[in-house]
C-alpha cells in the first residue's frame, strides 16, 4: 500500500466517497456508512500509552448499479414472498433424485438462480430433508413417505415468482391435497396504514 497516499484517496480507492455531512454518510436504510480513522494520527491516554486519536472521517460506499431486490407487489414493499406448503398424498418422497430435480426445476421455472443443493436421506424410513440454497433465497423440504406427507417452503425475493414452482411439484409429487399459505417477509405495518 502506498504511504503517500491522503485518507481521502484511500477512502476512494477502497469504494467510498467523503462526505462532510454526517447525515447523509449514514443512511442504513440504503447503504452502511463505515467510520474511519486515519492510523497516522496518534496521541497519549492518561495512562501515557499511545494510541489513535485521529481525524474520524465518516464514508459512505459510492453508489453502484445495485439491483434492490425487495418485492413490489400490489403497491407494497417488502423482502420477498415466502410460501409454505403441505403436499398430502404425494408420492416419491423417499426417490431422492426424483425431489432433487423437482426442486431444481421449481427454482429455475420460478426464475431463481441456483447456488447449492443440500439433501439428506433418512433411514429406515426413507425421509429427506434439505434445502437449496439461491441467489435470492431458498427452497426447503422435509418428506414423511410413510404419510405420504411433504413441509416445503420457498423464500425468493427481486423478479422471482415462487407461485411458478407449485406447477412442477404438483407434476412431481402427484399430491392429493396442496395447502398454501404466504407471508410477506419484511412488509412494515406503517406501509399498510399509509
Amino acid at each position: 500500500m502506498e504511504e503517500n497516499r491522503t485518507f481521502a484517496e484511500l477512502a476512494v480507492a477502497a469504494g467510498y466517497e467523503s462526505s462532510n455531512d454526517l447525515s447523509s454518510a449514514y443512511q442504513p436504510e440504503e447503504h452502511e456508512a463505515v467510520r474511519v480513522v486515519d492510523p497516522h494520527s496518534t496521541g497519549r491516554n492518561k495512562a501515557g500509552d499511545i494510541h489513535t486519536t485521529g481525524v474520524a472521517e465518516y464514508v459512505a460506499p459510492v453508489e453502484d448499479d445495485r439491483l434492490d431486490f425487495f418485492v413490489k407487489k400490489d403497491g407494497l414493499e417488502f423482502a420477498g414472498t415466502h410460501l409454505l406448503i403441505d403436499l398430502e398424498g404425494a408420492s416419491k418422497l423417499d426417490d431422492l433424485e426424483a425431489v432433487e430435480a423437482a426442486l431444481r426445476r421449481s427454482a429455475t421455472s420460478a426464475g431463481a438462480t441456483i447456488l447449492n443443493v443440500d439433501l439428506h436421506h433418512f433411514q429406515p424410513n426413507g425421509g429427506i430433508s434439505g434445502v437449496v440454497v439461491l441467489s435470492e433465497s431458498h427452497i426447503s423440504i422435509h418428506t414423511w413417505p410413510e404419510r405420504n406427507f411433504a413441509a416445503l417452503d420457498i423464500f425468493m425475493c427481486g423478479d422471482c415468482n415462487p407461485y411458478l414452482a407449485i406447477p412442477v411439484l404438483k407434476q412431481a409429487f402427484s399430491p392429493s391435497n396442496v395447502t398454501l399459505t404466504e407471508h410477506r417477509r419484511g412488509l412494515q405495518v406503517s406501509a399498510i396504514q399509509s
